[in-house]
C-alpha cells in the first residue's frame, strides 16, 4: 500500500506493506536511525515520536497508521542547526550514558515540556514513567528536564516549530 506523511518537515511518500511498524519504516525506509527499536513490546520508550504532536511508541504504531499524519522524530528536533532546549540539557547534565534510550527519552521529555513548560521532578519523573533506563538512575535526566524548562529559548523548536 502507498503512505504518505510528512516527517520531519518534509513529505515522504512511499509503499509498504501494511503490517509495517513505524519504527521500521523510520529506520529502514527513511533512515532516520536516531528512533531506536528496543524491547518490541512497547515497555522500554526507545522508539518514541510524536505524531501530530502526541507522543507515541513507534514500535505499537504501524506505518499505515500515520498516513496523512506529522510525524517528528529525534533528527526533528534540531532547528537550523540549533539544538532543542531539551537535546542541550541532556549534553548540560550529563542524561546520558549508554544513549539507547535518550532519543525516546528525548521525545517524551519535549512532549512533557510542551504541556507543561515548568514541572516539578514528580511531575518530569511522571512524564517519564513509560521510558526505561539502565544507566544513569535518572537523576541526571531529571536535571536535564529541568535545564531545558529554564532554558526555553535555546531553540526555536520548543514552541513546535518544525525544520
Amino acid at each position: 500500500m502507498q503512505i504518505t506523511m510528512r516527517v520531519n518537515g518534509d513529505e515522504v511518500t512511499r509503499d509498504v506493506e501494511p503490517r509495517l511498524l513505524l519504527v521500521h519504516f523510520l529506520r529502514d525506509h527513511l533512515g532516520l536511525t536516531g528512533t531506536h527499536w528496543g524491547c518490541d513490546t512497547s515497555n522500554c520508550g526507545a522508539c518514541v515520536v510524536h505524531m501530530d504532536g502526541e507522543p507515541v511508541k513507534s514500535c505499537t504504531v504501524l506505518a499505515a497508521m500515520a498516513d496523512g499524519r506529522e510525524v517528528r522524530t529525534v533528527e526533528g528536533m534540531i532547528t537550523n542547526g540549533v539544538l532543542d532546549p531539551v537535546q542541550q540539557g541532556f549534553m548540560e547534565e550529563h542524561g546520558l550514558q549508554c544513549g539507547f534510550c535518550t532519543p525516546g527519552m528525548m521525545m517524551a521529555a519535549r512532549a512533557l515540556l510542551d504541556r507543561n513548560p515548568h514541572p516539578t521532578d514528580a511531575e518530569i519523573r511522571e512524564g517519564l514513567s513509560g521510558q526505561l533506563c539502565r544507566c544513569t538512575g535518572y537523576a541526571t535526566i531529571v536535571r536535564s528536564v529541568h535545564w531545558a524548562a529554564d532554558h526555553p529559548a535555546a531553540a526555536p523548536a520548543a514552541a513546535g516549530a518544525e525544520s
